[in-house]
């Protein structure tokens, strides 16, 4: 059988700084240990020579009194150089016990002093990751980008990583900012000849000299014109809705519901529109939540079978997570579930419709996933057995 290796945990950079400063500690100690040692034996030895020590053929002299008893000669001298040893064993042995003791303990506090200051070290570093992470996991690239680190302290390394963090955060908040403002302003811009085109070809398919040729050619020219407005209205509510909403108010998503249902002309469609519409209450921009029912309700109505037998049903409800959601599920075609993340990416549409003469500009679920990103809240799909799709947009409560 064989195992799966599984990767090993790394140890933090803290920890790894911990172990560095204990071990140049140590090596310090065990440095000062020795030389300590070195200098006492050699102090130790200089003094027995200097005091106890005969000089050169007076050794035979020597008389030593020892528990009443003389010692002359040898014997006072091996007496000596017993003396000297044992002096010299007990020293050196307290000096290297005690020695030892005294550095494992203040080794112990050198660790732990080390591990607090790593600590106070990376703090600055700890505050960088954070304001990252948080940038990271916004919902959308440009939602975190007004964050800042914003780190105060001397000017060293770690302060010099942070401004310029801070400066390549503010750099591309800048860029995601223009952008959203080209998109507004080219499709502001756009507008005007889009509807200098309508009023021409209008005026051209009611002359009395137009012939049927030319009244057939300006309804599809009508029709290509009325998707372009489409595809520029939704790219401007596209980058509106993309913007932080600052303004709220108190909105029930039930009377969204109840008013974008009854607006909804699924007739000529031939699908039949279901409407549950329990208390969903929440804060933000009606107009955007109102946009918001009305894409998925109108996604679903698109979207679905055309033998008479289908239907679009839209619930709003309160979940116990502090939440309140919009559920629409339909009949339709299969969606592979693969296929589902894509759905909310811009222009892109499931199946086989038309790029020129299509009624959708591919923009539906993305207006979606975009009010509820804005509004705190998020968007997510699966397929519904048998056929169709579900999707569920969730947005906070407000707070008491």
């Amino acid at each position: 059988m064989i195992l799966s290796r599984l990767p090993r945990p790394q140890p933090t950079l803290r920890l790894r700084l911990t172990l560095v400063y204990g071990a140049l500690f140590m090596v310090a100690g065990l440095t000062l240990l020795g030389v300590t040692y070195l200098l006492f034996n050699q102090q130790l030895n200089h003094y027995f020579e200097s005091r106890y020590m005969p000089e050169p053929g007076k050794h035979k002299q020597m008389m030593l009194l020892r528990n009443g008893v003389e010692l002359s000669g040898e014997a006072a001298l091996d007496f000596l150089a017993r003396q000297e040893m044992e002096l010299r064993d007990v020293a050196v042995t307290s000096l290297i016990t005690q020695g030892a003791i005294a550095l494992i303990v203040v080794g112990a506090v050198a660790v732990t002093l080390g591990w607090v200051v790593a600590g106070r070290v990376l703090t600055p570093l700890h505050q960088v990751t954070a304001t990252a992470r948080r940038i990271a996991a916004a919902p959308m690239a440009d939602r975190g980008l007004h964050e800042r680190i914003s780190l105060s302290g001397p000017d060293d390394e770690v302060k010099e990583l942070a401004d310029t963090f801070d400066t390549m955060v503010e750099r591309l908040d800048h860029s995601f900012d223009g952008q959203r403002r080209f998109v507004a302003n080219a499709s502001h811009e756009l507008r005007t000849p889009l509807t200098l085109n309508r009023a021409l070809v209008e005026l051209a398919m009611h002359r009395r000299t137009a012939t049927p040729d030319v009244k057939e050619l300006g309804e599809s020219l009508l029709e290509i014109n009325a998707r372009h407005e489409r595809l520029i209205s939704g790219l401007l509510l596209l980058a509106r809705s993309e913007q932080h909403i600052a303004d709220r108010s108190p909105v029930d998503l039930a009377d969204v519901v109840t008013h974008v249902v009854a607006q909804t002309d699924a007739f000529e469609a031939k699908v039949t529109v279901y409407e549950v519409a329990e208390p969903a209450p929440t804060t933000g921009d009606a107009l955007l939540l109102e946009r918001l029912v009305h894409n998925l309700v109108e996604n679903g109505v698109r979207h679905n079978v055309d033998d008479g037998t289908g239907w679009v049903r839209v619930v709003s409800r309160t979940v116990s997570d502090g939440k309140v959601e919009v559920e629409v599920s339909n009949t339709g075609p299969s969606v592979p579930p693969y296929d589902v993340p894509l759905l909310f990416k811009p222009f892109h549409r499931h199946g086989a419709e038309r790029t020129v003469t299509g009624k959708s500009a591919g923009l539906g679920l993305s207006i979606v996933r975009s009010v509820a990103l804005a509004h705190g809240g998020d968007v997510r799909a699966r397929p519904r057995e048998g056929g169709g799709l579900v999707v569920i947009a969730s947005l906070p409560r407000p707070r008491a």
